[in-house]
């Protein structure tokens, strides 16, 4: 079994407060977040941004093993996740994360990569946490 940590801590309270996330790898280090970096075009980072970074890598690298089991070895995958945040009553819901693969794989037909694609999706542990749409779309070549 695999435990993973990140903390975060707000100084201040709503718009005006200030968030700082880190994760136990050290790659986020009180990196700052808050309002003006979810809904405005603040410097810093938001969770629906880290939860599309986690789905595009998590799906590309159970992209890339299913792959390799189907016996490639030679190609290369690029994601990139989208995480919609829509007004839900008082709150907010995460709605849709779209992924966009674009796949390059030496000797596989165009319709086996995007039959393993869709089970990649399927089995990625993010994948399976979300609890929204998500969407596909595959590009090859």
């Amino acid at each position: 079994m695999v435990t993973r940590s990140g903390s975060a801590r707000y100084e201040g309270l709503g718009k005006d407060g200030k968030g700082h996330v880190s994760t136990q790898s050290g790659v986020l280090d009180e990196t700052q977040y808050g309002f003006n970096t979810r809904f405005e075009d603040g410097k810093g980072t938001n969770p629906e941004e880290l939860i599309a970074a986690a789905h595009a890598s998590c799906f590309t690298m159970a992209l890339s093993f299913a792959l390799a089991g189907a016996g490639h070895s030679q190609g290369n995958l690029e994601t990139t996740a989208k995480v919609t945040l829509d007004k839900d009553g008082d709150g907010f819901t995460i709605t849709r994360s779209q992924l966009s693969l674009t796949g390059q794989v030496d000797g596989i037909d165009p319709a086996e990569f995007e039959r393993i694609a869709n089970e990649a999706k399927a089995g990625c542990p993010v994948s399976k946490v979300l609890n929204c749409d998500i969407a596909l779309d595959v590009r090859f070549g």
